[in-house]
């Protein structure tokens, strides 16, 4: 079912949304002062590409132990600096082919995965792209700690 959708996602927009992100990486790659930001960009590429059997997890969650508190306020300020260089209209861009997918109900489920992908593309930096199954073990584990 996963193939299914995924198809389906890239028929109907996703094409258009991956292509945004892989601008977006090169744009990253390109200007030297956001080199940080391209792994996030080519991490949700991955994500915008294929939604179904994936999902964006935070490293903090995938692994607890390696938390760092400089760490983590670098990456909120690269999120500042990300939102303003490419997370609005990479959020838009998501948030319009949504509302198209959804114009037709076979589109409905792929348009709500892009509603879900444009509150990630809006601070992206410390996310992981993962299998849904390593995501739902990873909570599993920080909840039994």
């Amino acid at each position: 079912m996963r193939t299914v959708l995924n198809i389906l996602n890239f028929v109907l927009g996703g094409f258009f949304t991956t292509l945004a992100w892989v601008l977006a990486t090169v744009v990253s790659i390109v200007l030297i002062f956001t080199l940080p930001l391209t792994r996030s960009c080519w991490e949700i590429t991955k994500l915008s590409l294929l939604p179904y059997g994936n999902e964006a997890i935070h490293v903090d969650e995938l692994h607890p132990e390696s938390r760092n508190a400089v760490l983590s306020s670098g990456g909120t300020l690269l999120n500042i600096v990300w939102f303003l260089l490419f997370g609005w209209w990479l959020c838009l861009s998501h948030i319009a082919t949504g509302i198209m997918q959804c114009v037709s109900i076979i589109g409905i489920p792929v348009g709500l995965a892009n509603f879900k992908i444009a509150a990630i593309a809006l601070w992206p930096v410390g996310r992981r792209v993962v299998p849904v199954e390593v995501a739902q073990q990873a909570r599993l584990n920080n909840a039994r700690r």
